[in-house]
């Protein structure tokens, strides 16, 4: 079985390492900063949760991963990767990757009471 932990941390480390091949552009600058708060505040939060004192911590610490892997999804569909095709692909996959996790902390959130 695959850490939770592990994989919000190899997203984060995957978001910098694609951030570092898109072109400089004014919006690229804002969308990879915002990209790169939302990608860390996934497991943050995530590791927050599973340190909470109490359900309702957990539950809103559980929340705001999937916000956060919704906001990182958002802004990463937003990003220029010009003409290169890989650095496209890889966009997608940083995309795929969001969209995957806001899909598991959903189902996180219904089995929390």
């Amino acid at each position: 079985m695959y850490d939770l932990e592990e994989r919000t941390l190899a997203f984060a480390k995957a978001v910098r390492t694609f951030t570092k091949k898109l072109p400089r552009t004014i919006e690229n600058e804002e969308d990879i900063r915002q990209l790169a708060r939302a990608s860390a505040s996934v497991g943050a939060n995530y590791i927050e949760a599973n340190e909470s004192l109490g359900e309702k911590e957990k539950r809103m610490r559980m929340k705001i991963s999937r916000k956060e892997s919704k906001e990182a999804r958002f802004f990463a569909c937003l990003l220029d990767t010009g003409e290169d095709k890989l650095t496209e692909e890889e966009r997608l996959r940083i995309i795929q990757e969001a969209s995957e996790l806001t899909s598991i902390f959903g189902a996180i959130l219904k089995k929390i009471p």
